[in-house]
């Protein structure tokens, strides 16, 4: 039986003209058919606050919510100070809290990075792995995916232009839909 796979994207940009919106899309466009690609919003959720973990605010149930539905986590994030953006980590806080009862726990995820610069996003790559990998989110290590030049990439219509970055974010949704399928749906 062939198994449609539910995978929550995060982008960690909130502007409206995103460059890693528009890559999300892409990449959404280029999975393989086990997998199903949706961005959940994050611009919606408060900053973490313990005081509200027994009544959280109706976006943080939503999000909660929405994300341990899902059957992976795919984050496409710009770097903003060699780090991910703020929103970006709220997210995950908001996600791993109240202690005990993190929607993260044990999901598989990729990570892309897309900047306007020469490293990818390198240092926002691995900080993101980093937080990842204390909530035990077992992260895909191979092949990486740090995209230089983003703002290059795309035509007016938000359409990838590049042939050589298409084929390598081809070769990356088929792996993390392998990487994806190795781990048990609960």
């Amino acid at each position: 039986m062939n198994y449609t796979y539910d995978v929550a994207v995060l982008v960690g940009s909130l502007r409206r003209d995103s460059l890693n919106r528009k890559l999300a899309h892409v990449l959404a466009g280029l999975a393989p058919p086990a997998l199903s690609l949706d961005i959940v919003e994050i611009r919606q959720l408060p900053l973490y606050n313990q005081d509200e973990d027994g009544t959280p605010p109706a976006a943080v149930s939503e999000f909660r919510t929405r994300i341990a539905a899902a059957d992976a986590v795919l984050f496409v994030t710009p770097e903003y100070n060699r780090s991910v953006p703020a929103a970006l980590k709220n997210a995950l806080d908001v996600g791993s809290r109240p202690s005990g009862r993190s929607v993260w726990n044990g999901k598989p995820a990729g990570v892309v990075t897309a900047v306007t610069g020469q490293l990818g996003g390198f240092g926002a790559n691995h900080h993101l792995r980093q937080s990842l990998m204390y909530l035990n989110v077992p992260t895909m290590q191979q092949p990486e995916a740090y995209i230089g030049g983003v703002d290059k990439l795309f035509d007016d219509q938000g359409r990838l232009v590049v042939d050589s970055t298409r084929a390598h974010l081809e070769r990356y949704m088929d792996a993390f839909a392998q990487w994806v399928a190795r781990f048990p749906r609960d």
